[in-house]
């Protein structure tokens, strides 16, 4: 299958690209810039799709960055990352001689309203509460195309969790060093996935005709798992104590009150339809998952 993938060259991407290239697929990526196996925003716009079976888009700045400051400039950048890049792909596929029969995007689990003890499926409704909600609503509205042959999947991710990138390795230095903790209350449901698994439900979607709609990108103990679990088991994989929690108001002014919530609130969410198309979790408990990222 030949595969395009935007944002290929980021976190999640390179790991995708590794599976798909793995099990003989071939794939070209959209980013900033031309170069082998890789077209360009500018190139794509211009010249349109090059000829492929599939497309995904795993494209978005990354929101949590603590080295940018949260305001006016920073969220149009997160906003126009994941909606303008998916309205340019999908406009791609909507004027391709031969349509992809697979668009997958990428986008949240920020679509569903954080509670300490709701629980959300796919068919659960959100995405009109705050601007990560909205921004999930605009972006899966912009992968829309109307009476394209194209299957349409999209993945809502949790907390991706892998080695070199992500949220781990943003953590790893304090915990090392025996300063790692919970976040706030530590209550709050902490929903997420191995990289490997984030992956392999792409791939799944991609090579698997039957699959359709939304599907929860969450590991299935993801919603037994609080903030103040993920703590302890991340100190236990790398045999540390998590005896200090970071404050509620030291979240807030490292990330401004908006971004804060998506660290000291959280949602637990079920991969129910993710679980009946078939998908077998490679790392469906927090404990292995962590042994393999940082044992």
């Amino acid at each position: 299958m030949r595969v395009v993938v935007g944002g290929g060259t980021g976190f999640v991407g390179r790991a995708l690209t590794q599976l798909l290239r793995s099990r003989g697929h071939q794939v070209t990526h959209v980013s900033r810039q031309g170069g082998t196996d890789r077209i360009s925003w500018e190139e794509l716009s211009r010249s349109g799709l090059p000829p492929c079976d599939a497309v995904v888009n795993l494209a978005g700045e990354n929101v949590l960055n603590p080295f940018r400051r949260w305001g006016d400039a920073f969220s149009r950048e997160v906003i126009s990352s994941r909606v303008e890049t998916t309205k340019t792909l999908a406009k791609a596929i909507a004027a391709a001689e031969q349509a992809p029969r697979a668009w997958v995007l990428v986008t949240g689990v920020g679509y569903y309203r954080p509670s300490p003890t709701a629980e959300y499926t796919e068919d659960s409704p959100g995405g009109d509460f705050d601007f990560f909600s909205r921004l999930v609503s605009s972006w899966e509205a912009a992968a829309l195309i109307p009476g394209s042959p194209a299957r349409g999947v999209v993945v809502r991710s949790g907390v991706v969790l892998g080695r070199d990138g992500g949220a781990i390795s943003h953590m790893l230095l304090p915990f090392r060093l025996g300063l790692g903790g919970p976040l706030g209350s530590g209550l709050q449901p902490f929903p997420w996935i191995h990289i490997r698994d984030l992956s392999g439900i792409v791939c799944h979607a991609l090579e698997k005709e039957s699959v359709q709609g939304i599907l929860n990108g969450v590991a299935p103990s993801s919603p037994a798992t609080s903030n103040g679990t993920f703590a302890q088991e991340l100190a236990a994989a790398l045999g540390r104590p998590a005896l200090v929690p970071v404050p509620a108001w030291v979240v807030r002014a490292v990330f401004g009150a908006e971004r804060a919530v998506m660290l000291l609130e959280g949602q637990r969410v079920l991969p129910k339809r993710t679980l009946e198309s078939g998908y077998h979790f490679i790392f469906p408990d927090l404990a292995g998952a962590l042994k393999d990222i940082v044992g």
